[in-house]
């Protein structure tokens, strides 16, 4: 993925805008001096996550001024010199974190509407060179792997046919997890790259996050702790069945070789199929305390940078994530000298 090593997604702008799918909010969440800005961090790429009800209504006929804001974040990137992912985070019977909506996997309709949709990102993006594309954001479970493969691969061949060489970066169940990768399929071809998603430890990234049934929302913790402690703190909040990241770990304080141990399934993967890695999304919670949440970015970005994986973090604005916002003025810079 040449020209995607350090990049930011843009969350929030044209996906999970909950009440606010409207004009209004995306002629103002994102705008062009946004991406100057992250250009003026240093990065060489967008992250564009995108619901298709931007695009594309329930009967299957697109939205044309929903494609504009694609077409404007394109032309924004070229000014300044960055090239864009564009993730499909939502489509027609499916989302990551709705699990009662997930018809899409069953229902050829829906199935047929995803193809149609990606048919018509071909059509008009795929003679793009600064533009990758990323099929689905974060399948979920297990029950889905095998319609996933299937439907992935089906997309995959159908795109090729008519742009061959463009980039297609597909993840795997459990929300991208570096285990879904262990599930797909050989690559169809030497074009496709394999993305996971890292927020490890969870029990860290995700303290007192809302949206996550059974975290306290009280609940705080620290970076730099015994891996023992984490674990236990884990084990309360999410179950012993949660993980097994912690199992081959001495109990001294977690530092890196947390994450050099967590990759590495994902590099025997690599290099199994001899496929590009990508991480399309980590970061840390607002609610963390800045120096662990330095001390996190430090310790994941030495792996990543160990094992040469592009990555984009999650997120440039607000989603509870926002690097560029003012809870990260006093470290932000750290941050982005090694994002």
């Amino acid at each position: 993925m040449d020209g995607y090593l350090r990049g930011v997604n843009l969350g929030g702008w044209l996906s999970q805008c909950g009440p606010n799918y409207t004009e209004e909010h995306y002629n103002s969440f994102i705008t062009e001096s946004d991406i100057k800005t992250i250009k003026e961090w240093g990065l060489d790429h967008v992250r564009l996550p995108l619901d298709y009800n931007v695009v594309q209504r329930e009967d299957g006929s697109f939205i044309e001024s929903g494609f504009k804001h694609v077409d404007d974040c394109i032309a924004w990137c070229k000014k300044y010199g960055l090239k864009i992912v564009l993730d499909l985070h939502k489509t027609c019977g499916f989302i990551f974190d709705d699990p009662e909506y997930c018809n899409f996997f069953t229902d050829e309709k829906l199935q047929k509407m995803f193809k149609d949709l990606w048919l018509e990102f071909t059509r008009r993006y795929g003679k793009e060179e600064i533009m990758a594309f990323e099929l689905l954001n974060e399948v979920t479970e297990y029950r889905m792997a095998e319609a996933w493969n299937r439907i992935s691969t089906e997309t995959i061949k159908m795109i090729h046919d008519i742009v061959p060489e463009k980039t297609i970066i597909i993840g795997g169940i459990y929300n991208s997890s570096i285990v879904g990768l262990t599930l797909l399929p050989k690559p169809v071809d030497d074009n496709v790259v394999y993305t996971f998603h890292c927020y490890d430890p969870m029990i860290f990234t995700h303290q007192g996050a809302g949206w996550i049934p059974v975290m306290p929302r009280d609940f705080r913790t620290a970076y730099k702790r015994k891996v023992s402690e984490l674990r236990d703190d884990s084990n309360r909040v999410f179950g012993p069945d949660y993980d097994d990241q912690y199992k081959d770990l001495p109990d001294g304080i977690i530092d890196s070789g947390f994450f050099f141990n967590d990759f590495k399934k994902a590099i025997e993967v690599a290099e199994k199929y001899n496929v590009q890695l990508y991480c399309g999304e980590y970061g840390v919670i607002e609610l963390a305390d800045r120096e662990s949440t330095l001390a996190w970015y430090r310790d994941i970005h030495a792996a990543l940078d160990k094992y040469n994986i592009p990555r984009s973090a999650w997120s440039f604005k607000r989603m509870d994530f926002g690097l560029s916002d003012s809870l990260n003025d006093g470290i932000r810079e750290e941050i982005l000298k090694n994002l």
